[in-house]
């Protein structure tokens, strides 16, 4: 028994670490990505600075750091569901299912290739938001640690469920259109949970029960922007989520690669 479970993280690993190499591969994206990132950061507080009240928002550098930190996440997962859904429609899968590893430590590879890729792209906009907002305690850093272990996750998961619901390219970007509009412009992430409640009203809680804006308040309290949150209902609903995502994304890959 304990000589299968070896096997199976040593199988996973290894293909993790061939996801993370393709991911270095391609550098002028990563540049791009991240120049865009900056910029998101740079002209979203430069324009919303002198609009938004500052009883609600004093600093909106301060306010949407976290958020960037969350977009980082999803932007670098989910180049490992771009990926998948490129094997799926040429085919790659014949080659993938017949290489020496189980078809669940193929996918718990894949899966943990987009946490590692999310890890390593955040890294250097959480040196970014220390500079910005300040060190975090011993404690809030391993809060922001399990928040990004979490989001990451949920973003890599998802990422290949978009992906293998459906061969269908052009579906497969108006769906991942929609999840990055739903996530991240139906949530605290650019405005205030005040400012939420007044435009939504009864949808509101769309924007509360977000991955991202449940990390996002995570990440603003450990940073010294919000003085409490609920960190019990954010960590739990976190984990809920990253356990649906994971449970969904294995079983909808598993599909795909015995068809």
């Amino acid at each position: 028994m304990s000589v299968r479970i070896s096997s199976f993280f040593r199988e996973a690993y290894v293909v993790s670490l061939r996801d993370l190499r393709r991911f270095w591969q391609n550098v002028y994206w990563l540049a791009g990505q991240v120049a865009m990132n900056i910029a998101d950061l740079v002209i979203f507080g430069l324009i919303f600075r002198g609009v938004v009240n500052p009883q609600l928002i004093p600093d909106y550098i301060r306010f949407i750091t976290p958020g960037v930190l969350c977009l980082s996440i999803f932007i670098s997962a989910f180049t490992i569901g771009r990926e998948v859904g490129v094997e799926l429609r040429r085919e790659v899968t014949h080659y993938l299912v017949s290489l020496p590893i189980s078809r669940s430590a193929l996918v718990a590879g894949r899966i943990l290739g987009g946490v590692l890729r999310g890890f390593i792209y955040q890294s250097g906009f959480i040196i970014l938001a220390v500079l910005i907002m300040g060190f975090p305690t011993t404690e809030k850093w391993v809060l922001t640690l399990t928040a990004s272990i979490l989001l990451v996750a949920t973003m890599s998961s998802l990422s290949i469920t978009v992906s293998t619901v459906t061969r269908d390219f052009n579906l497969q970007a108006a769906i991942r259109s929609l999840v990055y509009f739903m996530f991240f412009f139906v949530s605290n992430v650019f405005y205030p949970e005040k400012a939420l409640q007044a435009r939504l009203g009864s949808a509101a809680p769309i924007a509360y029960y977000s991955p991202v804006s449940m990390t996002v308040s995570i990440y603003r309290y450990c940073f010294g922007y919000l003085q409490s949150v609920d960190l019990f209902f954010n960590l739990t609903g976190l984990t809920a989520w990253c356990l649906i995502s994971v449970l969904l994304a294995y079983r909808l890959y598993i599909r795909n690669l015995t068809r």
